[in-house]
């Protein structure tokens, strides 16, 4: 082989190298085609309902990568499994809309913020392409209540940022139920459609808590020494530290991956919130009977429990909104 032929060879290796790397972007980059039904978990389920729920599933992707593939059928059923025990708070009164997206896998959350906002910008786009296509071939005016758990929660707030500064859209918003997520003061104060709720129907505004015992004093959703601005207790829905007496939890309930409740307790549990760190204290159960199961959290942090502790008054709640509206 000539000089000039191995001098070549390091060219055509980086070229070859460039044109993977081109080719690894374009597949984690490129578009989710959502006219495609395939792509959506729910699609206008619940024809005769009177309002519309854009659902956005939780983390559910355990794998090492650093986000979902729209071809992993596994991760999928989880991720229909996931929606499915949320579901039963909304069903009754919404026709339900919920787009597969490539989600951010879990151990993203271990990255820095920088690092991570990478892999949350390509599940945000999916996110926001499904609700783009929703607004223009399905919503036709309609009431929208958006609601999300954990990422979901996060996505539900990046919709906000986007979508509903429009002041005709924002008046067809019944409630945004990003729960399981925190919601920074500068995000708060940037976007004034962004409301926290104050009250139990309070029209238009965010309802939103996360779970944790007492002597918790920090989680990576909720670090020691941040402040969560979008904090109400669903049980007698102040946000300015009542305690809530279990007497007034209506229900909870534990479902499975197909939306069945399994277990059901009335009064379980009270709360309070914690006015300081923005985050609801959960009263009256044992921690060790209630493991954190999310990896990288502490015994006492309740995050998976969220709505399951306090379903039957989210979903009288929803009920009642969509009836006010």
């Amino acid at each position: 082989m000539s000089r000039r032929h191995l001098k070549e060879i390091p060219a055509i290796c980086a070229i070859l190298i460039l044109i993977c790397v081109l080719s690894a972007c374009s597949s984690s980059s490129g578009s989710v085609d959502y006219s495609d039904k395939d792509n959506w978990a729910y699609y206008a389920l619940g024809e005769e309902r009177k309002a519309d729920l854009f659902l956005i599933c939780p983390t559910v992707d355990m794998k090492k990568e650093n986000n979902m593939s729209m071809k992993d059928k596994k991760t999928k059923a989880s991720f229909l499994g996931a929606l499915n025990m949320e579901r039963g708070i909304y069903e009754a009164v919404t026709r339900m809309y919920a787009p597969f997206y490539r989600q951010a896998a879990m151990r993203v959350y271990d990255m820095d913020k920088a690092e991570r906002e990478k892999y949350m910008q390509i599940a945000y786009r999916d996110v926001s392409d499904a609700f783009s296509y929703y607004l223009e071939h399905e919503n036709g005016g309609r009431p929208i209540i958006l609601a999300g758990f954990s990422q979901g929660a996060d996505m539900c707030y990046r919709l906000m940022e986007e979508y509903f500064d429009d002041e005709e859209l924002f008046e067809r918003l019944i409630a945004v139920y990003a729960i399981g997520w925190p919601c920074s003061a500068e995000t708060v104060r940037n976007n004034p459609q962004i409301r926290p709720a104050q009250w139990e129907y309070d029209p238009h505004t965010v309802i939103s808590f996360d779970c944790e015992a007492s002597d918790v004093k920090g989680t990576f959703i909720n670090p020691e020494g941040e402040k969560n601005y979008c904090c109400i207790n669903p049980l007698n829905w102040t946000c300015d530290g009542t305690p809530a007496d279990a007497s007034l939890n209506m229900g909870a309930c534990f479902t499975d991956y197909e939306g069945n409740i399994t277990a059901e307790e009335k009064s379980l549990c009270g709360a309070y919130v914690d006015v300081t760190r923005g985050v609801l204290k959960v009263t009256g159960i044992d921690a060790a009977d209630y493991p954190p199961v999310v990896p990288g959290l502490p015994e006492g942090a309740y995050h998976v429990y969220d709505y399951q502790f306090f379903y039957r008054n989210l979903q009288e709640n929803v009920r009642s909104r969509v009836m006010r509206n």
